[in-house]
């Protein structure tokens, strides 16, 4: 099923409504589709360079407005609708040990998760169900979505087609990598 959906997305990024296909998968993925954006950003960003940056602006949008749904879903319907996404993903035993990271770290728990690879709607259900501050979760969620999509877009960008492979197969360390150097950043100056 995974792989027809991917294809699905492949034939979208192709399409002359690809930005649209984007937008919608951006926001859904937020909250329940399984598979991210990337797999549309990707390809988009290599058939048009000049574009990057408008395909990495609509996708932040829409992830970050999608994970608005995510949030309500955690907020309202935690019980039905969040424990039926979370279960369809094998997430639940991730969102019950996410309780006391949430209390403590919060934003940086966004914003950190919201780069990675890890399943954004994870993130955005939890915030939801334990009534995160949405001020706090609308500013982690627009630096961590949109550092993610700008830097896999200007890497594709400024590299093109021979970084693809790089990003695809290695996406979790590319984000990890750059979550790693911005927390020290910020500890360094936080010390100076």
């Amino acid at each position: 099923m995974l792989t027809r959906i991917y294809d699905w997305m492949m034939a979208k990024a192709a399409d002359r409504r690809a930005i649209w296909w984007l937008a919608a998968v951006s926001f859904i993925e937020s909250s329940f589709f399984p598979i991210p954006p990337d797999v549309m950003l990707i390809p988009m960003v290599i058939a048009a360079p000049t574009q990057w940056l408008r395909v990495a602006l609509v996708c932040t949008i829409s992830s970050v407005v999608g994970g608005y749904l995510g949030y309500a879903i955690g907020y309202f319907a935690m019980d039905s609708i969040g424990a039926a996404i979370l279960g369809a993903f094998h997430l639940q035993d991730k969102f019950l040990a996410l309780k006391p990271i949430i209390d403590e770290w919060g934003v940086w728990f966004i914003i950190i998760k919201g780069m990675t690879p890890i399943p954004y709607k994870l993130v955005t259900i939890t915030a939801g169900a334990f009534d995160f501050d949405l001020m706090k979760f609308t500013f982690a969620s627009i630096l961590a979505r949109g550092m993610r999509f700008f830097m896999v877009a200007a890497l594709l960008w400024k590299f093109g087609p021979p970084i693809r492979d790089f990003v695809e197969t290695r996406l979790k360390l590319v984000t990890t990598v750059f979550v790693v150097v911005l927390v020290g950043g910020f500890f360094v100056v936080k010390l100076l």
